[in-house]
């Protein structure tokens, strides 16, 4: 894919390697050379110096030819514009906003715009790790199933998936495993340290847990 990065802050640059490394054309824009110049020798990427809402700098990007565009400075303001711009007058097809101020999200959404707030991120990561108890729910589906993380007890490690599977009531349906996330099947190994991510209906939480023998 063909990507640009309006940003080239700690997160603009994270995200400008990992999509390169990931085998993606990268182009980095932003208005501060020095910023660019941190990418270092190791970027395979291109350049682009200038403010990212600015027509003839997107066009030097190549937005009129990108399969996604990612706007990351640290203003709100400039990465909504940015966005805009990609989505509406390029018609960019992917097209991302991050934003500091959480408030401002559904506004965007609204303008059809997919944005991403760090804060809001960053304070729901922090409210269930230090509030982790066993199977709280994720993400509610409707009133009859939940899908639920769950850390592996270490009783279970070396088992296999189709142990921790109720047809029609309990599945896993994702492994976390080493800082990236995979489908498993039912012969799938379980280790230890493992996440597990699992659909349960809601009237057969007590059999998951039994289970998981917690």
């Amino acid at each position: 894919m063909r990507i640009i990065v309006i940003g080239c802050g700690r997160m603009g640059a994270g995200l400008a390697h990992t999509l390169s490394r990931r085998g993606h054309e990268v182009t980095v824009v932003d208005r501060d050379p020095a910023a660019l110049a941190a990418l270092g020798a190791s970027f395979a990427g291109r350049i682009v110096v200038g403010y990212g809402f600015d027509r003839d700098v997107l066009l030097q990007a190549g937005v009129g030819h990108a399969d996604g565009l990612a706007a990351v400075t640290s203003s709100d303001e400039a990465n909504v514009v940015t966005a805009r711009v990609a989505r509406q007058f390029f018609r960019v097809p992917r097209v991302v906003a991050r934003l500091y101020d959480p408030r401002k999200a559904e506004i965007y959404r609204r303008l059809g715009l997919q944005t991403i707030s760090t804060t809001e991120w960053g304070v729901n990561r922090i409210a269930e790790l230090i509030s982790y108890s066993w199977l709280d729910p994720i993400v509610s589906l409707g009133s009859s199933v939940d899908i639920v993380d769950v850390e592996l007890p270490p009783a279970l490690a070396g088992r296999t998936v189709a142990s921790l599977t109720v047809p029609g009531e309990v599945h896993l349906v994702a492994v976390s495993r080493g800082g990236s996330c995979f489908l498993p099947t039912q012969g799938t190994i379980l280790q230890a340290g493992d996440l597990v991510h699992i659909a349960v209906l809601t009237t057969s939480t007590e059999q998951l847990k039994a289970l998981l023998g917690v």
